[in-house]
């Protein structure tokens, strides 16, 4: 669904968020998110998705060789962690004190 005067999607998922995967080779992990690429729908999560990446010598890394990076994890797949409970839930907004503010709604 378009919105009207922001362009951009409106994301249960954001830049510092604990996430943990509910699908796919990564999961049960989870891990903080370090970007999010919102044209794509996927988010970079910190120590998930780990891939392997041939590197060639250059100034930061003389040597070369194949070092270890994550791979970006399509947003659907993840849910966002509760920081008060620890357990994993959707993402809800609510009004306090005239702005909205993030909830995470979680099973009782």
């Amino acid at each position: 669904m378009e919105r009207k005067n922001n362009k951009q999607p409106k994301l249960h998922v954001r830049k510092g968020d604990l996430v943990k995967v509910i699908s796919g080779d990564s999961k049960g992990q989870q891990g903080k998110v370090l970007e999010v690429n919102t044209a794509d729908r996927v988010a970079i999560v910190e120590k998930v998705n780990m891939v392997s990446k041939h590197t060639r010598p250059n100034a930061q890394n003389t040597q070369g060789g194949i070092i270890k990076q994550e791979a970006p994890v399509r947003i659907s797949k993840l849910m966002v962690i509760d920081p008060s409970t620890g357990k994993p839930g959707r993402v809800g907004r609510r009004l306090e004190d005239g702005k909205l503010v993030r909830y995470v709604k979680t099973k009782k």
